[in-house]
């Protein structure tokens, strides 16, 4: 049964503007690993990507769940890549009985992402 439908589109060179006004915003949009994940990426349109990415898909994952980003934190919500890349949401409100679909995309000025929250096997 789907509990909840969250989409995000996130503007890259409103991410990139943040980020060259204070890079401390990547402190808040990305959890420890998140960020590490973000400085092995060599390339600065990958790491704008990357970056939008998780706050569309952290926005679009607390959309989902009904309370936004007010109830849920950033950092209550991590987005890190499996063994074949593709993105993995976990937060720590999840239950064992919920699983998270999770797709995030990009173009050259927008990144967006979909989550789809689902309970029961």
């Amino acid at each position: 049964m789907i509990k909840g439908i969250g989409l995000d589109i996130t503007e890259l060179a409103r991410i990139k503007k943040a980020i060259e006004h204070n890079e401390r915003i990547l402190d808040r949009i990305l959890t420890k690993s998140e960020k590490t994940h973000y400085e092995s990426l060599t390339s600065d349109k990958r790491k704008m990507e990357f970056a939008a990415g998780r706050f569309a898909a952290k926005e679009a994952y607390a959309k989902a769940r009904g309370t936004g980003l007010g109830k849920l934190g950033l950092h209550d919500i991590e987005i890190l890549p499996n063994e074949a890349g593709a993105p993995v949401l976990n937060s720590a409100d999840l239950t064992e009985e919920e699983l998270v679909f999770l797709s995030i995309t990009h173009s050259d000025a927008y990144a967006a992402a979909q989550v789809i929250i689902t309970q029961g096997k």
